[in-house]
């Protein structure tokens, strides 16, 4: 990947989210310096993919769902172009072998010792409650070896709520916690829904978000049906 835009947009804003938004910061000391790791984090706002990555010494890639890249309208285009300047990777998170493949590039960034971002709830929290995980986190953690940093944000939803485009200024907080490791057999499908709550677990914990055991998308979803109806 070509690290120039990244490095350009970096320096660009960053100034303005150390004076605007005044980030503080916990355990940042937990993210290796070099080496594959996993950064997982609960999911607030489009604006988490924003602030997370400027604080973290290291590149961040994330796995970003391809509508970022294909939403239409002066918000698409600005989503497209943030998350290629930050050299983020379209995939296709919608299920089945598409999710498959997902899984196989996040190994893949893994294999070439790099930082990469996941929000185990798959989308966005539609209400600010933490949501189950998806077990794909389970996966890429067991078979790639490597740590999993659990990662808290706090009031992204209030500076940014889904449908925003222009940020409302107040202080963003981040706390990184502890490495967690975890091997085993990762086709046990058991095994990997007790890895992926214990990260949940550890996110849950930093942040005191409410927990909630199910899916964010079915939230979502319930919540359309109910507005409708």
């Amino acid at each position: 990947m070509n690290n120039l835009p990244y490095g350009i947009l970096r320096a660009f804003l960053t100034p303005f989210l150390m004076l605007l938004f005044r980030p503080k910061v916990k355990g940042l000391r937990h993210v290796p310096a070099s080496g594959p790791v996993i950064i997982a984090s609960n999911h607030l706002s489009f604006s988490d993919s924003i602030f997370m990555p400027l604080v973290v010494p290291r590149k961040v890639t994330f796995l970003a769902k391809s509508e970022y890249f294909t939403s239409p309208g002066p918000k698409g285009l600005l989503k497209k172009l943030t998350f290629i300047a930050l050299g983020q990777v379209p995939v296709d998170r919608s299920g089945g072998r598409r999710s498959e493949a997902a899984l196989i590039t996040g190994l893949k960034v893994l294999g070439e010792g790099k930082c990469l971002g996941i929000y185990p709830e798959g989308t966005r929290s539609p209400d600010g409650r933490l949501y189950k995980g998806r077990t794909g986190i389970a996966r890429l953690a067991i078979e790639s070896g490597c740590p999993v940093i659990p990662v808290a944000m706090f009031n992204t939803e209030k500076i940014q709520p889904t449908g925003t485009v222009i940020p409302k200024v107040m202080r963003v907080k981040m706390y990184f916690g502890q490495p967690m490791y975890f091997d085993g057999d990762s086709s046990d499908l058991a095994y990997l829904r007790v890895v992926t709550d214990k990260i949940m677990d550890a996110i849950q914990e930093m942040s005191g978000q409410e927990y909630v055991d199910t899916y964010a998308t079915k939230a979502k979803k319930d919540l359309e049906e109910e507005s409708e109806g």
